[in-house]
């Protein structure tokens, strides 16, 4: 069974592309992160059941890059 897409995000940053894709597959829902840089890619998948926890992470992240800039 192919993935089915949900929902998609691209962030442009320099000469890299991130896209964002909420997935849907018979084992349930991922969020799945590429990084494109050139012809290269990398992905990491998170399980949607714990996307709340992983954006807390990264807003903890965000908060202290804040703080020493």
């Amino acid at each position: 069974m192919d993935d089915d897409i949900i929902c998609t995000e691209k962030i442009i940053a320099d000469r890299k592309t991130f896209y964002i894709d909420l997935k849907a597959n018979a084992r349930g829902r991922v969020v799945r992160i590429t990084e494109k840089v050139s012809s290269n890619r990398d992905r990491i998948m998170v399980p949607a059941e714990i996307l709340d926890d992983f954006i807390a992470a990264l807003e903890d992240i965000r908060k202290a890059n804040n703080e020493e800039a």
